[in-house]
């Protein structure tokens, strides 16, 4: 009997080793760390982030993700920056100007652990051209959007807030500014500080305006649906760069990209730098192909406000929203 229960123990401890020895492998460290910095949650910055952690995932690399979201404030995306430096990331993604900024700040310029940024308008602007930054470009073609919105409505004066402290808001203001003036219209703009004071400059505004025009300004798109409030009751019509913050709102036109695709192309980026290539010599890449843009229309909207939406417009829209029903093309 006690030869029969020294074997059972023997077997048990071997099992344990094995099967702790199994564990181990099972819950190895990752090869690699991608830090990634979201300044806020919006519907834009969000299918960034997943279109670029869908596509490293499905390449087979190993790699952690340490999701991290600056709810609007700079100084916690700063924070993040320091987090991300002392936890040696393999490489810190910044998505939206203001988290890039941060990172680029913290890891310092043409040194140390790569920097990406995503969904940043202008990238020398915003100081992010150096020997280890690289990173996808947003600019929208502000001067089509603006022709669009004015062709459509007849608009001579277009409305638009804009977030002071934050270098995109400050450059595709300044686009839209250019671009109106340039068709014969005049551009009345509002300025905030952040998403709480977006409602109160819309509604600054609105009585001086014929329609209203939302860039990709993140802490202005992230309150977007208070400018739709303001519109829908003012019965005029608003336009947003990003197609992804209209859905369920009353805007009547939407022009922009598809921001999981710029995720995408950021995570193509990372994969690149993972491999060995030098973050300064990708540099910013710019997308261009249309395929990459969405056309929205809310025909409910137009027709409310009396206008129409020209067939060739609507055959190439990517969504046409009819009778409250959400149609994709």
């Amino acid at each position: 009997m006690k030869r029969i229960l020294t074997t059972l123990v023997l077997f048990i401890v071997l099992t344990t080793i094995i099967f702790a020895g199994g564990q181990s492998d099972k819950t190895q460290k990752a090869e690699y760390t991608v830090g990634i910095s979201k300044l806020l949650a919006h519907p834009a910055l969000d299918s960034a982030e997943q279109g670029m952690i869908d596509y490293l995932s499905s390449k087979g690399l190993s790699i952690a993700f340490d999701r991290q979201n600056a709810n609007g404030d700079i100084s916690t995306a700063s924070s993040i920056a320091q987090k991300f430096k002392s936890d040696k990331v393999s490489v810190a993604v910044g998505i939206a100007t203001p988290s890039a900024q941060a990172l680029a700040q913290v890891f310092g310029p043409n040194q140390g652990t790569p920097v990406v940024f995503s969904a940043v308008t202008d990238s020398a602007e915003a100081g992010l051209v150096a020997k280890n930054i690289a990173g996808v470009s947003d600019k929208n073609p502000v001067e089509e959007q603006i022709k669009l919105l004015m062709d459509i409505t007849g608009a001579k004066r277009i409305g638009n807030v804009y977030a002071s402290g934050e270098a995109n808001g400050v450059v595709l203001m300044e686009m839209a500014k250019a671009a109106t003036e340039k068709f014969g219209g005049e551009f009345v703009s509002a300025a905030i500080s952040n998403s709480s004071e977006v409602k109160m400059a819309a509604q600054s505004i609105i009585d001086r305006v014929d329609a209203i025009y939302v860039a990709t300004d993140n802490a202005v798109v992230s309150a977007i649906a208070s400018i739709d409030d303001v519109t829908t009751k003012a019965k005029k019509p608003l336009f947003s760069a990003d197609p992804s913050s209209i859905e369920g709102l009353n805007a009547m036109i939407a022009w922009g990209f598809d921001y999981y695709n710029i995720g995408v192309e950021t995570g193509k980026i990372v994969e690149q730098i993972l491999k060995g290539t030098e973050a300064g010599s990708i540099g910013t890449v710019y997308i261009t192909d249309p395929t990459k843009f969405e056309l929205w229309f809310n025909l409910d909207t137009a027709s409310q406000l009396g206008y129409t939406i020209p067939q060739s417009l609507q055959d190439a829209a990517a969504v046409l929203i009819k009778d409250g029903k959400h149609v994709s093309r």
